[in-house]
């Protein structure tokens, strides 16, 4: 089972540019095309939130029309600048069956292969930062219950304080709780999150939490206490899980053109 995760697309209608720099629409396609190019192909695609800017309907037209090329199965997560309706509303008929598993959050739970994906909604609408509730939380420690198989869970924020401290004051209510659930459940293989625009890694309840890049703009890395609020321009990116031989495996992705493949060896010596 390969899986491709992107996340925090940030797409706006009309041909707006993000904070009037970043043309996430032509940055997507990009990535789609890079997806696309894979070989072998991932079995899904997982978007984990931030899939348009400011929740709008036009903007989730404009997101299905870029994501239209991706020949594969699509699960998508609710982020903070997500609406849920709107989202639903662009998505839907065969294959977005799931979206609609539950009525007041977006979550759902799919087999894919041997694994299971539980997706988890933090959002809390008008806000940056997200929340995990008791209702949420009781839904999430019920369904890791009904079944014991690898599990990945899958949420837009991530349950850990990563060092970037305007990020950590929008981050997650209800980490703690979050924590001593997946505790109690040892088949969970991996929480995938989004919102950072960073790759990081943190051990988080016996296992392992880790945030994905996003194909458009990354959050500055800025560990100092009071660090700006900025992003950058670096390479743009997502990630493979591979899950092979009951081990989930992942590899971050950049997106775009550079010099290689060279090969290290001729006539089967190392080149000098």
């Amino acid at each position: 089972m390969l899986i491709a995760q992107i996340s925090d697309l940030h797409i706006k209608a009309g041909g707006r540019l993000a904070y009037g720099i970043v043309d996430t629409a032509s940055m997507l396609r990009a990535c789609v095309a890079s997806i696309m190019q894979l070989s072998p192909l991932p079995d899904v695609v997982l978007v984990t939130g931030d899939t348009v800017d400011y929740g709008c309907s036009n903007e989730y037209e404009l997101l299905r029309e870029l994501l239209a090329p991706l020949t594969l199965p699509l699960y998508f997560i609710v982020g903070n600048h997500d609406e849920r309706s709107a989202l639903r509303g662009a998505f839907f008929g065969p294959g977005f069956e799931y979206l609609t598993q539950s009525d007041e959050f977006l979550q759902y739970t799919v087999a894919l292969g041997e694994l299971r994906l539980i997706a988890l909604d933090t959002a809390v609408p008008t806000q940056g930062s997200g929340k995990l509730c008791a209702k949420r939380l009781a839904w999430l420690d019920e369904r890791l219950g009904e079944d014991t198989r690898p599990t990945l869970i899958a949420m837009h924020h991530p349950p850990f304080v990563t060092g970037i401290s305007h990020m950590d004051a929008i981050g997650l209510d209800g980490s703690q709780a979050l924590e001593q659930i997946i505790a109690r459940h040892s088949h969970v293989e991996r929480l995938l999150c989004g919102h950072i625009h960073r790759s990081i890694q943190c051990r988080f309840g016996n296992t392992l939490a880790s945030t994905c890049p996003s194909p458009a703009h990354q959050v500055a890395l800025d560990l100092r206490a009071d660090g700006s609020d900025c992003f950058v321009m670096e390479p743009p990116g997502y990630q493979l899980h591979l899950w092979r031989d009951r081990r989930l495996v992942s590899h971050t992705c950049a997106i775009g053109s550079y010099k290689g493949p060279f090969r290290f060896r001729q006539d089967g010596v190392l080149i000098d």
